[in-house]
């Protein structure tokens, strides 16, 4: 069945890429202190300039409630700082310190230089369509959590990821 071993070849080579991120994540744990979630809420912080927990979700394409919660471990750390609006005060925003952009600039590349370096020397068309494709096997996989999320009985708001 071709269908049965696409799907086969799908969850391998999902399964290579997790591995790498498990060892890239703890190797990013180990140098500068930070998992890889965290690394990843700390550049969207960056690109975002002073933000609030929802825009920063949407940028880290994580769930809101793990986004706060990584920004609790990063404020523990001192790496960011979170203040209410002056304009709207049930609005908290969210700030690099000087410690979180010092760690930033010597932060290592999340799979690795190598990666990165023989990403970056693939033809733009080939680079954009290995994203395309990969963001495509995500949103599947997000709205297939989501449909059985809903199905099993909860609201899709409650869905973490």
């Amino acid at each position: 069945m071709v269908a049965q071993d696409d799907l086969r070849q799908l969850v391998q080579s999902t399964r290579r890429i997790s591995r790498a991120l498990d060892i890239e994540s703890r190797r990013i744990d180990r140098e500068i202190g930070l998992t890889l979630p965290q690394l990843i809420v700390l550049q969207c912080l960056q690109d975002l300039g002073d933000a609030n927990s929802r825009s920063i979700s949407r940028a880290a394409g994580m769930s809101p409630p793990s986004v706060v919660g990584i920004l609790d471990k990063l404020e523990a750390k001192g790496v960011i700082h979170r203040y209410r609006s002056t304009i709207d005060r049930r609005a908290v925003h969210t700030a690099l310190t000087e410690k979180g952009a010092g760690l930033l600039a010597g932060a290592p590349q999340p799979l690795g230089e190598n990666f990165a370096q023989r990403f970056r020397a693939l033809p733009a068309a080939r680079r954009c369509a290995i994203l395309e494709a990969l963001m495509q096997v995500a949103d599947l996989a997000d709205e297939t959590l989501a449909a059985d999320h809903v199905e099993n009985g909860h609201g899709a708001d409650e869905m973490i990821g």
